[in-house]
């Protein structure tokens, strides 16, 4: 008998959560499953990052972001990717910018370990709990959450240096024909 996974995800999700998320799954054309979730508290991540190991699954990573939730207010918006049985489904979490915190589910699956440290050493995301939460990249005396401070050179520059690169491109294009 062939293991569903999806069939299996979602009634392990349904039994711990209720109604606390929405999940689709696609299939591709060629036979490539992928779940979408979603999750209404934050909180629940624990609980998926159970089912995850209980069904034999791993963290691919995690990915985090900057947009505003319905109300426009700022928030980190979080995806973690799972693999379940070679197929793909991500779990997507909201928190507070201005609480920052979301709990570690390194001790439950510790394939989110770099991902995790990650998360604080870049974007300043608290991992509460997680049990090696030292940096991995940036030296100590920058601030974490550098993701959040940087702005890009397009936005610095006002498009000063984009637009010059371009009128000159179309010049030469208009004055040859095509550019050398």
């Amino acid at each position: 008998m062939k293991r569903n996974i999806q069939e299996e995800f979602t009634e392990k999700l349904t039994e711990a959560m209720g109604d606390g998320f929405s999940l689709r799954w696609e299939t591709d054309s060629k036979g490539v499953i992928t779940g979408w979730c979603r999750l209404r508290d934050h909180h629940h991540i624990t609980n998926v990052a159970w089912i995850v190991a209980s069904l034999g699954g791993r963290v691919i990573t995690i990915t985090a972001y900057k947009t505003k939730d319905v109300q426009q207010r700022e928030v980190h918006e979080i995806a973690y990717h799972f693999d379940l049985d070679g197929c793909t489904c991500t779990v997507t979490i909201e928190i507070p910018r201005d609480s920052g915190k979301v709990n570690s589910i390194t001790p439950i699956l510790k394939s989110a370990d770099w991902t995790e440290r990650e998360l604080q050493e870049l974007y300043g995301i608290k991992v509460v709990g997680h049990p090696n939460p030292k940096r991995l990249f940036l030296d100590e005396t920058i601030d974490e959450g550098i993701m959040d401070k940087l702005i890009p050179l397009s936005v610095a520059m006002n498009g000063a240096t984009t637009k010059t690169l371009w009128e000159k491109v179309l010049a030469a294009i208009s004055q040859e024909g095509d550019v050398k």
